[in-house]
């Protein structure tokens, strides 16, 4: 009685181990890099000087995502303030902010980027596979 309750169990601990595989594990890369600051001011810059800065952030961001993805990680973690900085007052920070709709508003920015009128930064680091 005893033997048939082991080879149950190891009959069933096989299946758990042949159902947990290699595809079910993954590779993370954690990316820090010295992020470009908005000049300290007093007055809100434009929102295209805003998307500039970012920009040259999300640059330099995309070259090391694509980086590591061709190294095989499948998930990367970038610096919380890598793409505007954290030089910011309340009234300064608004041009690097995005306008989010309300949640009854139906809109996939990755599949309708183009919906909102500020909506220019990239969107290609949110990629299946770069």
């Amino acid at each position: 009685m005893i033997r048939s309750y082991f080879l149950k169990f190891v009959a069933i601990f096989a299946l758990f181990v042949l159902s947990v595989s290699a595809t079910d594990t993954f590779i993370a890369a954690v990316y820090e890099h010295a992020v470009i600051l908005p000049n300290k001011t007093e007055t809100p810059v434009s929102k295209e000087e805003a998307l500039l800065l970012m920009n040259k952030n999300m640059d330099v961001l995309e070259k090391a995502v694509k980086l590591a993805a061709r190294q095989g990680a499948n998930i990367i973690v970038t610096p919380e303030d890598g793409i505007y900085g954290w030089i910011f007052t309340r009234e300064t920070v608004y041009p690097y902010l995005e306008d989010i709709p309300h949640p009854e508003v139906n809109w996939i920015p990755c599949k309708d980027p183009q919906s909102i009128i500020f909506m220019h930064l990239k969107l290609s680091l949110i990629s299946p596979r770069i």
